[in-house]
């Protein structure tokens, strides 16, 4: 574990002292800001309910959305109780407000990626572009300090699995449903 505890400081620490820019660092507080709470998923999801072609595909990243909140944050967050990186790190400097929830695994990305897999499998493939804003928002938290890289990759594969395991169900017993209202 000390490997990779390493790994993830190095990383951190890299990305603070090569990549953050003033210009660079607006952008990357408004991706985190799209991420806090979903809210981005939210009205993408909210929007989707709005039409009755697509309000399948809304119905579905909404519900995609709330479980992988429920297993990421209520099962995981609590299970790990990792803190966040600016509190072991001491050379880190975070660019947002200090936050008092633990680290592992990140919401933002579970969401994130939840979110773009639901979209992606049981709409239309012409949403898998919305992986570039996943990724972008997952990179945010690192870029702002608020999360290690491992928190990270936690959050793609919780979100990703959290995801993997609805949408079958979904298609099976959802989808028909709203297929019939449409005839």
């Amino acid at each position: 574990m000390s490997f990779i505890s390493q790994l993830d400081e190095t990383i951190l620490l890299f990305i603070q002292e090569h990549l953050r820019t003033f210009l660079l660092t607006p952008v990357m507080i408004f991706l985190s800001d799209l991420g806090t709470a979903g809210i981005i998923w939210i009205a993408l999801g909210l929007l989707l309910l709005a039409f009755k072609k697509t309000r399948f595909g809304g119905v579905a990243l909404l519900v995609t959305l709330g479980l992988s909140w429920v297993v990421n944050d209520c099962i995981f967050k609590p299970l790990f109780q990792r803190p966040r990186p600016y509190l072991a790190i001491r050379e880190l400097l975070p660019l947002v407000p200090r936050r008092a929830d633990f680290s592992f695994p990140s919401g933002h990305t579970a969401t994130s990626f939840a979110s773009a897999y639901a979209l992606t499998r049981l709409t239309d493939k012409r949403w898998a572009w919305i992986y570039i804003l996943s990724a972008l928002i997952a990179f945010s938290r690192m870029y702002l300090g608020m999360h290690y890289p491992t928190d990270v990759l936690g959050g793609m594969m919780i979100g990703t699995l959290a995801a993997a395991v609805l949408c079958p169900l979904m298609e099976t017993y959802l989808k028909p449903l709203f297929e019939k209202s449409r005839k």
